[in-house]
């Protein structure tokens, strides 16, 4: 649950506080009052979101109470990384779960506005087509994220996200989001981040255990570490860190082993 004052709302979503009365009042939102605060689902942000930025399109009121209806009605509990996008064109709204595109009332698709959650944020994007800007693509936001890495570490994860919201294959946006995940303490976040991937490749996997490491899981860590070595036999670190670990698990025979291998491939590799 995220908590919010109604100052907090009008800055972050740009809807006021009547807007907001409203929204509950129409059973659109269901926050939960602690301590004189109210605190906000996963659900309820994406709604409060999809809301602003709707009323910023001049959508008609009617039309956005009946998508508001039909979002809450179909939000899972959690965001899949695949993303949400919510689509106003016009007087037209679209709904895209993962890579399925559904309008409320048409059918014709479209895209244009996108809503993504990573790691408890909400981001729209600005994806407007050939009528408007031009539509950011996975490339374009996963650049966009590589220059705020160094300036503001939590916008580039959301950016990297959307990324992956725009294109689940892209390889770099899911490493450097993992890795920021993992710098910023947000280990089991990161750990999704790396499983979320559809195909193996051996730098998830490394990066993977080096995250169940941190997680105190070596027995997985050794998993992940001989996973990254079958992608990849020349991944030199892998089995230094495998042999660290077999050491560390009494398995002086397998130890050497890696370390031999390791000794073997950096000096190959001239390092």
């Amino acid at each position: 649950m995220h908590e919010f004052d109604t100052k907090e709302l009008k800055r972050l979503f740009g809807i006021p506080a009547s807007q907001v009365r409203s929204l509950i009042r129409a059973g659109h939102i269901h926050p939960v009052k602690k301590a004189g605060r109210l605190s906000y689902s996963f659900q309820d942000l994406i709604v409060l979101r999809t809301a602003g930025s709707l009323r910023a399109a001049k959508i008609p009121a009617q039309k956005i109470n009946r998508t508001l209806r039909q979002i809450r009605a179909s939000l899972p509990s959690t965001l899949p990384l695949s993303g949400l996008s919510i689509v106003a064109v016009g007087d037209r709204i679209v709904v895209r779960e993962g890579q399925a595109l559904r309008e409320s009332d048409t059918g014709q698709y479209a895209l244009a506005l996108e809503v993504v959650d990573q790691g408890g944020e909400i981001l729209v994007i600005d994806r407007r087509d050939a009528a408007g800007a031009a539509v950011n693509s996975a490339d374009d936001l996963f650049e966009k994220a590589l220059v705020l890495e160094d300036s503001d570490a939590d916008a580039a994860q959301s950016v990297y996200g959307a990324a992956l919201a725009a294109d689940a294959h892209h390889l770099e946006a899911r490493l450097n989001l993992g890795r920021l995940l993992h710098l910023g303490g947000r280990l089991h976040e990161a750990e999704q981040v790396y499983r979320g991937a559809d195909s193996s490749e051996p730098l998830l996997a490394f990066n993977l255990a080096v995250l169940l490491e941190d997680l105190d899981r070596e027995s997985e860590a050794m998993v992940a570490y001989r996973e990254a070595l079958a992608l990849d036999p020349r991944l030199a670190d892998a089995h230094f860190n495998l042999a660290r670990l077999h050491e560390r698990a009494g398995n002086p025979r397998d130890a050497l082993r890696h370390l031999l291998a390791y000794r073997r491939l950096t000096e190959e590799q001239g390092t």
